[in-house]
């Protein structure tokens, strides 16, 4: 069985690094081709990109497993998800594309928001380069943290001997072949094989749920109101103010996402990010419901059928072993190495970019040619690989927590930045440094002092998005206000 499973998968992985090759040959001669495909995206494939690379292995691993824990009172987090994805698309994806292309035709992110405010463009680029390193080393071990456990699940003892446990053996396994579609091919060689990868997420976040709820044997849809926990299928069950609000404003982090935000700047044209909009909102819906069922139903299955599963985050897997043969099996598990692979490989392009553009070129060589700073690129990549790869080493990591913590560190340092610098005349760029600094801090002080779990006199935690995000916000205002003198206007 586990033969047939690993069949499907090295097919898999061969098609991933085949459309980097192809890629390779394409758009990896200049910075703008490397960076961003030369700004020359469709709509499907940015819509997909997007979205694949910001459905990482939390939609088929966390997301399930908190369903599968707690019942349908989690799916609040995937409602957050969507009406925060859908106003990005409306407000930022139209602005984004036109300023940063305006604006001396910026690459990245920091490389935008200097040419923003340029009187604190060095300041800029160097504090928001170095949030974006960071977050984006703790965010790419939660996807590797994935990658280990899919192959630690579906194939002990069938792996080599490799001197590692098969935890770490999928790490690498994963981290190798990211890599090399990756660095080979550049961001068309991302946002390609995100589109393949997202066109087979949602074609298993389909199948599985309802081959679970009624194929025959184990049909588990007669059985979702027998499952143990009380209210298991409400919503609001056990749901207090804090959680509501914590789960919720998962949305609020789609504005700072570097990974996201960087594929509206490479849509072909203004004009066609409304299409792209509409197909992205809608791969979203239909894959959030199928993780929802998945985690809903999978729970239901367990019980009737008297199945342990140690690990809730594990329920995808276990159930792709248990109820399909083994090239469909391979299939959903390559579903799954696809929502991790592509947004391993877009938040490595974009931690390289910004290592590359703004500090490489900042600061060594101002005049590097755009060989060398492709090649430099490169080598950023595995850098920052190699770092996620020792963050995800602890094998008690969980995906939804490294995730959510990364997730909130974006949303609140670059969110209302972002939204302000796009929207508002007034911004200064001293705002701007207040704002990213203040989000950063707020966030990863709340998280060191625990209040993201237990807030001092409450039963519940708060979201350290929701601090951060407020912190920041109010900070880029006031000192905007203060220094109002040196405001940048927006483009025309």
């Amino acid at each position: 069985m586990q033969t047939g499973t690993l069949i499907s998968l090295t097919l898999y992985f061969v098609l991933m690094i085949g459309i980097g090759l192809w890629a390779w040959r394409r758009s990896t001669d200049t910075s703008e081709g490397y960076l961003l495909a030369g700004r020359n995206l469709p709509p499907s494939v940015a819509a997909l990109s997007a979205g694949a690379s910001d459905m990482s292995g939390w939609l088929l691993l966390g997301l399930p497993g908190a369903l599968y824990a707690a019942g349908l009172v989690e799916a609040w987090i995937g409602i957050g998800l969507f009406v925060g994805a859908l106003f990005n698309w409306i407000v930022v994806a139209p602005r984004l594309r036109k300023q940063t292309e305006e604006l001396g035709n910026a690459l990245t992110i920091p490389e935008f928001l200097a040419n923003r405010f340029p009187d604190k463009a060095v300041a800029l680029r160097v504090v928001s380069a170095l949030i974006v390193v960071v977050f984006f080393a703790v965010y790419t071990a939660a996807g590797l943290v994935g990658g280990g456990k899919l192959f630690e699940t579906s194939f002990a003892g069938l792996l080599p001997d490799a001197g590692m446990s098969d935890y770490m053996l999928g790490i690498w396994i994963t981290a190798l072949v990211v890599l090399a579609y990756t660095m080979v091919g550049g961001f068309l060689a991302v946002s390609l094989t995100d589109f393949v990868q997202g066109l087979i997420m949602v074609t298993a976040l389909v199948i599985m749920p309802l081959v679970v709820m009624f194929d025959e044997g184990g049909s588990a849809g007669a059985s979702l109101t027998e499952v143990d926990v009380p209210g298991f299928l409400s919503l609001t069950q056990g749901l207090t103010a804090l959680g509501f609000i914590s789960a919720v404003t998962w949305g609020l982090g789609y504005f700072g996402q570097p990974h996201i935000i960087v594929r509206f700047m490479a849509i072909d044209t203004v004009a066609k990010v409304k299409t792209a909009r509409n197909i992205g909102m809608t791969w979203m819906g239909v894959a959030l419901l199928g993780s929802i069922g998945i985690g809903i139903a999978g729970r239901a299955f367990a019980e009737r059928n008297g199945i342990v599963v140690d690990d809730p985050e594990t329920i995808f897997i276990v159930l792709a072993n248990l109820l399909f043969h083994p090239l469909i099996t391979g299939f959903l598990l390559a579903a799954l190495l696809a929502a991790i692979m592509s947004t391993i490989s877009s938040q490595l392009l974009v931690a390289s970019s910004s290592l590359t553009e703004d500090f490489y070129k900042l600061f060594f060589r101002k005049q590097a040619s755009e060989r060398e700073s492709v090649n430099v690129g490169r080598i950023c990549v595995a850098l920052v690989a190699l770092a996620a790869i020792w963050i995800a080493s602890d094998p008690d990591s969980q995906v939804l927590g490294l995730v959510s913590n990364a997730w909130a560190g974006f949303g609140a340092a670059f969110g209302p930045l972002i939204i302000l610098s796009l929207t508002w005349d007034r911004m200064t760029g001293a705002g701007a440094v207040a704002g990213l600094v203040t989000g950063a801090a707020v966030v990863m002080a709340w998280i060191a002092l625990g209040w993201n779990s237990a807030l001092p006199g409450f039963d519940g935690g708060l979201y350290e998005i929701v601090p951060g995000f407020i912190a920041a916000w109010m900070a880029i205002w006031l000192v905007s206000k203060a220094t109002a003198k040196s405001a940048d206007p927006l483009p025309a």
